[in-house]
């Protein structure tokens, strides 16, 4: 073992849509601005907010998520990802004590496990004096928190913020920011929450006025020297590096843009060499001896997944030869029959998973599951439990019979304890609405990588 020390703060909320993504995507390019190199993170399974905070930092952002990836591999998950930074700015989820049943994976239980101060964020929209009420009491639930102070978000006007300071003031706590209500700091949203950064025509704009407000509104070097006494971590020596045997194609474009940077890694440090590759734009798969894809919105870009009848052709013939495929989400979406568009369209996909897609309008289901193999696949054996988590608005028609559909798994609903089928094993191919993180489940990516070099040493690598 080895001390790190490593600067950070947790941007923390009181609840779901108090302004966390705009302090913290304005605070990272203010800092960026600054020239401190500065390492961005998100609470919980998310995809969507780390491409804001890419686009303002400049640098990848990583998940911290206690359910999808062990405990004990946090820390080192952390000190990994942080090295060479100058400060770490952690984006929580939710309101701070909000995670999976118990708390997993709160924004609390891994500023505890990181041991970094908080800033909370309060709202003061449509409150006055009750915002320090809201304050005291996430101040004093945890002891074992250590809540270094506040910024207040979405004040109307200067009297507005008079009567909240005086109040904040009683409580002994420093208040870092006063940040005033603007339409030109928000962000766009849908039906999976905010818009991805890829497809905000108006992002860059965006981030330059969160910029400019953080700037001006946050005290930001009080920030930074906030996160400057957190103590130092304890991580293991790293492992040695592993040489590169295996090519694993992995789509990734506007359509398919959900992954953990980390989790890929994991397949790299197993001796995987990651192949980017577009089902929007290219016509056949690269030379590679397995395919993943990930999750995204292709339900708003049906037609041109639909034109690209080269490319399904590619990875059917693949995969039918044994090319080892694993999906998740959009990905299985994308090797169904079709996707039946919001407005109830149909169009074409690629065919592998006996099943259509049909968008919904309503929140399908969201949450940490366990995933245990039904029969033995391309991740896991039969009984191998996986962690990971759902979200999605389409559901899963069957085409036929559904003694015989392939059934990949039996999931858990770990806040309800629902039990039910889903997904689709057959051959080398494994599709799901499952998103799991590598780093959590290495077992799996292990299996996956040693399917892709029996492959090749087959000869059968997709060329």
């Amino acid at each position: 073992m080895s001390l790190v020390d490593i600067p950070r703060i947790v941007i923390a909320g009181t609840h779901s849509g108090v302004g966390k993504t705009t302090v913290v995507a304005g605070l990272l390019a203010v800092l960026r601005q600054r020239g401190v190199r500065v390492q961005a993170y998100k609470v919980g399974p998310d995809y969507i907010d780390p491409g804001y905070h890419r686009l303002a930092s400049g640098a990848p952002a990583h998940n911290l998520d206690t359910w999808l990836v062990p405990e004990e591999e946090l820390v080192p998950l952390f000190a990994k990802t942080a090295a060479g930074a100058d400060l770490a700015v952690i984006e929580g989820v939710m309101g701070l004590f909000d995670g999976g049943r118990s708390g997993i994976s709160s924004t609390a239980a891994i500023a505890k496990a990181l041991r970094a101060p908080v800033v909370v964020v309060l709202d003061a929209r449509a409150a006055g004096e009750s915002v320090a009420a809201a304050a005291l009491g996430f101040a004093t639930y945890d002891p074992e928190l250590d809540i270094a102070g506040f910024i207040v978000n979405r004040l109307a006007s200067p009297t507005h913020r008079e009567i909240v300071a005086e109040a904040l003031g009683r409580l002994g706590k420093p208040v870092y920011g006063f940040l005033q209500r603007s339409d030109s700091i928000g962000l766009g949203e849908r039906h999976l929450g905010l818009t991805p950064v890829t497809e905000q025509a108006e992002a860059a704009l965006r981030v330059r006025a969160m910029r400019a407000a953080v700037d001006r509104d946050v005290a930001v070097d009080e920030l930074i020297r906030a996160a400057a006494v957190a103590p130092p971590l304890a991580v293991p020596a790293p492992a040695a590096p592993v040489a590169k045997t295996v090519r694993i194609a992995v789509a990734q474009d506007d359509a398919f843009s959900f992954y953990y940077p980390q989790s890929l890694a994991v397949l790299e440090d197993l001796g995987a060499e990651i192949i980017p590759f577009s089902p929007l734009r290219d016509p056949s798969l690269p030379a590679a001896d397995g395919l993943i894809i990930g999750g995204g919105f292709p339900e708003m870009f049906l037609g041109d997944l639909a034109a690209n009848v080269p490319l399904h052709e590619d990875i059917r013939r693949a995969v039918r030869l044994g090319l080892p495929a694993y999906a998740e989400c959009g990905g299985l979406m994308y090797l169904a029959r079709e996707i039946i568009a919001f407005d109830g369209r149909p169009f074409p996909m690629v065919g592998l998973v006996p099943a259509v897609c049909r968008m919904e309008s309503r929140l399908q289901t969201v949450g940490y599951i366990e995933a245990t193999a039904l029969a033995d696949n391309i991740l896991c054996r039969a009984g191998d439990v996986l962690r990971g988590h759902e979200f999605h608005f389409s559901r899963m028609e069957l085409t036929g019979p559904a003694d015989d559909f392939d059934w990949a798994f039996q999931f858990k609903k770990i806040r309800t304890g629902n039990l039910y089928l889903g997904g689709f094993a057959a051959d080398s191919l494994l599709a799901s609405y499952l998103h799991m993180h590598f780093a959590g489940n290495r077992a799996a990516a292990a299996r996956f990588v040693d399917r892709c070099r029996a492959l090749r040493a087959a000869g059968g690598e997709k060329r």
